[in-house]
């Protein structure tokens, strides 16, 4: 059951086998990436994570695309390879179907520190929000997003701790990192907001 200040809702093509990501106090997840397919014809390559019991009962059949509804997890890589931050999607329930693609996130949380407005090289403006979103039990998500045009100059205002809803999509994005005199290709992974709302009760504690 997923929470109601977190629902992730998917559906894409599975791009990869599951492959052993690490073991929890419940048991053993998986790890595999799902492609969502955008109108534009780009794509977001999404890591998806599974227990195991998930997995064992998954039926194939012929149907080209893995429906999941889930939640955006967080966590800090300091491995030093890969992103700092990482994000994936924890499924609560998938089943193969021929439904569309979708990518559709909805999250409420308190801003960990004040947006920051800023134009892209074609002159648009962009702002980036870090979202704390709780889990309960005294554990949060850090979550980054990003907000365009009208929505990012409203953003730019609200001051840290404020509770917001943001509305939109998993973003996967392709940049290269300079790392000594060789130049890596990474992804990094964000929430494109389609709405940014503030919620009634105006600031809250940071989750």
């Amino acid at each position: 059951m997923t929470r109601a200040n977190d629902i992730v809702r998917l559906c894409g093509e599975v791009a990869a086998p599951p492959e052993r990501s690490h073991e929890g106090r419940d048991g053993v997840y998986f790890r595999f990436p799902l492609t969502v397919r955008r109108l534009s014809g780009a794509e977001d390559v999404i890591n998806i994570l599974a227990h195991e019991s998930m997995l064992g009962s998954l039926e194939v059949e012929d149907m080209p695309r893995l429906r999941v509804l889930g939640e955006v997890r967080s966590w800090n890589n300091h491995s030093g390879v890969g992103p700092r931050l990482v994000i994936t999607v924890l499924a609560r329930q998938f089943a193969f179907t021929a439904d569309d693609f979708e990518n559709s996130v909805e999250l409420t949380g308190a801003l960990c520190r004040e947006p920051t407005l800023r134009r892209t090289p074609m002159g648009r403006e962009i702002s980036d929000l870090m979202l704390g979103v709780s889990r309960g039990y005294g554990r949060s998500d850090y979550i980054p997003c990003i907000a365009w045009g009208a929505m990012a100059r409203r953003a730019s205002t609200w001051a840290a701790g404020t509770c917001v809803c943001v509305k939109g999509r998993i973003q996967s994005r392709e940049y290269i990192k300079m790392v000594g005199e060789e130049a890596v290709r990474k992804t990094a992974y964000e929430i494109s907001a389609v709405s940014v709302e503030e919620q009634e009760g105006g600031e809250a504690s940071e989750p």
